[in-house]
Order: C-alpha cells, then sequence, then structure tokens
C-alpha cells in the first residue's frame, strides 16, 4: 500500500516537473495542499489573519510521488479557539 497523506505531516514531493517539500496543510479525498512557504502579511487589513501560506495543490494520482519525512509534534498542532466548537478532524 502506498502513502497517504495525513494533516501535518512533513512531505518531499520530487518528480521530473516538481522538487518541492512541506507541511500538509489540508487534507480531502480529493487533493491535499502543501504549505511550502508562509510570510508575515505586509498589512493589518485582516487582523486575525497575520500570515500569507503558500500552498500547492497534489491530487491522489500524485501521492504515490510523496515522501513521508516527519509529523509535527502534537504542541505545535492547531488548536481551535476557546469556548468554540470541537474542529472535525
Amino acid at each position: 500500500m502506498s502513502y497517504v497523506p495525513k494533516l501535518n505531516d512533513y512531505v518531499r514531493w520530487k518528480n521530473s516537473h516538481t522538487n518541492l517539500e512541506g507541511w500538509v496543510y489540508f487534507v480531502n479525498k480529493e487533493y491535499i495542499t502543501i504549505e511550502i512557504s508562509v510570510k508575515d502579511k505586509p498589512d493589518n487589513l485582516v487582523n486575525f489573519h497575520k500570515k500569507t501560506h503558500c500552498c500547492v495543490l497534489c491530487y491522489p494520482q500524485y501521492w504515490h510521488e510523496l515522501e513521508y519525512v516527519k509529523c509535527r509534534d502534537p504542541e505545535d498542532q492547531y488548536k481551535s479557539q476557546q469556548y468554540r466548537y470541537s474542529d472535525p478532524q
């Protein structure tokens, strides 16, 4: 069985067209996104969005080209806001 990407996995994607690595940022049966860079926002137009995330789409037919590197420490994982319902995973 081939690798199935999971949220917060760090992966390398290498083939004849692509050579990148980053964090799996979104997972769906139709595609995943891989976060390849994060920058501070240059403005304060929206106060609760502090960063700009650059993500690349990866469709299931290419998941076999992904190499698992590691997973984030559970302490670093996203936590929903206080008093908010639990986020579905």
